[in-house]
């Protein structure tokens, strides 16, 4: 989206809800995103899906298998 187009959405928001309305639909869209997210958090978790940092190097599966006999 360009600046000017980017300027007519704006305005047609403006238009359409007003200036008092404007900061109440902001918040109320605030806290749908940040439900989402935390909804599918939940979920991640619950079917043990993990977040990757690809920085990091991978651990290993199974710890016994790094513990020596010798």
């Amino acid at each position: 989206m360009s600046g000017g187009e980017l300027l007519v959405v704006v305005i047609a928001i403006l238009a359409l809800f007003g200036g008092k309305r404007l900061p109440e639909l902001a918040r109320a869209w605030g806290r749908t995103v940040r439900n989402w997210r935390r909804m599918l958090n939940q979920l991640k978790r619950e079917a043990g899906w993990e977040e990757v940092d690809l920085n990091e190097p991978p651990k290993p599966k199974d710890e016994h298998n790094n513990i020596r006999l010798g």
